[in-house]
């Protein structure tokens, strides 16, 4: 699907709260990308992904992901997220890093960083699709 690129591509969102941000890079014929936010940015986990015929729909692409999580991190959710929606969507191997963090987050706005990351994961696919 695409080239070896040492020039990441970059995606953020732009809501103006709780704004996180994307690199992707094409290694050979897989996908690297990195996802980071907040007054802490850091690398929680990482999540390799790899495409397979969905299971629910043999016509389908899917994916799945193994995910490593630092102790304390709680990036697991938008490594594995993401690693497999790209995987899946883009029917490549994938490998996605996470590390988002603000202070004192309440549950409101856990549900925003959660809502900046599906648009940021959509944004991605669709860019790489081009």
């Amino acid at each position: 699907m695409a080239v070896c690129s040492s020039t990441p591509m970059r995606i953020a969102t732009q809501t103006g709260a709780y704004d996180i941000e994307a690199r992707a890079v094409w290694i050979g014929p897989d996908l690297l990308v990195y996802i980071w936010g907040g007054n802490r940015p850091h690398i929680g986990s990482v999540a390799a992904a790899q495409p397979r015929p969905s299971l629910k729909d043999s016509e389908a692409t899917s994916a799945t992901a193994s995910v490593l999580t630092y102790a304390g991190h709680k990036d697991d959710v938008t490594a594995k997220f993401a690693a497999e929606a790209l995987a899946g969507a883009l029917a490549v191997n994938v490998v996605v890093t996470a590390g988002i963090h603000w202070d004192n987050l309440d549950d409101a706005r856990i549900q925003i960083v959660v809502a900046n990351t599906k648009t940021l994961v959509s944004q991605l696919i669709q860019a790489l699709k081009r």
